[in-house]
């Protein structure tokens, strides 16, 4: 049974492959963006399994099978819960919404089993995925942060937050009054800690609260350019393969 992973996020991919060969199941092979993904399924056969991360580095995993006619079982893996109906109409055994939960897991993993044991490849009924994403969307979404100041701990509510960014492999929360606070975190750990109804990630650096939008304007290659309220350190580019999925997150 050949088991592939694509996930842009090279930690997230080493996770998940622990977890999935906690399950008696061998990953033999994993890469991180789109490009790459074609190249190797035009050069090798196709796995039995594929767990897929839906965003990646250079865009929307659904590129690839519009690039090539996978034959592959999939397992979606994502912090969002907006792709799930076009996940539907793909190979989807399941939609797992991150951070992954191994009995989830297992259950997917098990699903998979039942199928390639019987030789077939069905997709996941769409009142299974309703049913699915009931409980991911009433979890409890993070309301405070703790941060260090000198001997300190100072504690910023999330309504004190501005933006999320990251730099020099430092993640930071830039808050309304203008201050940087260094959290212990990453933007991908956060993805999944905060409302993706009232953040979204722009880029790979920028995490932004969508009362912090002060204004939008259309920049350079199809993009879009946010203007926050205090936050001038840096342009904040929201990704050109995530602007149309921006536009419909604000509204």
């Amino acid at each position: 049974m050949n088991i592939l992973i694509i996930e842009d996020e090279k930690p997230a991919a080493r996770l998940l492959q622990r977890k999935v060969e906690k399950l008696g199941l061998q990953v033999n092979c994993m890469l991180h963006s789109v490009e790459e993904s074609i190249a190797w399924f035009q050069n090798n056969s196709h796995p039995d399994l594929i767990f897929l991360d839906i965003q990646l580095s250079d865009g929307l995993s659904f590129e690839i099978f519009e690039q090539i006619d996978i034959k592959s079982a999939v397992i979606f893996t994502t912090a969002y819960d907006e792709y799930a109906l076009r996940a539907f109409k793909l190979n989807s055994i399941d939609y797992l919404l991150k951070p992954i939960d191994e009995e989830e897991l297992a259950i997917a993993i098990s699903k998979f089993k039942n199928q390639f044991q019987k030789n077939t490849i069905s997709s996941l009924d769409f009142e299974a995925i309703k049913r699915m994403l009931v409980n991911p969307l009433e979890k409890e979404y993070k309301k405070r942060f703790s941060v260090k100041i000198g001997q300190q701990l100072k504690v910023i509510s999330i309504e004190e937050v501005e933006c999320f960014f990251s730099e020099n492999k430092g993640t930071y929360i830039h808050t309304f009054d203008n201050r940087d606070y260094l959290i212990d975190s990453t933007l991908e750990v956060l993805e999944t800690e905060i409302n993706p109804k009232d953040f979204y990630r722009v880029n790979r650096k920028f995490i932004v609260p969508l009362k912090a939008v002060k204004e939008i304007q259309v920049y350079s290659n199809s993009r879009l350019k946010i203007i926050l309220p205090t936050y001038k350190d840096d342009e904040v580019i929201v990704a050109r393969e995530r602007v149309s999925d921006f536009k419909d997150w604000i509204g």
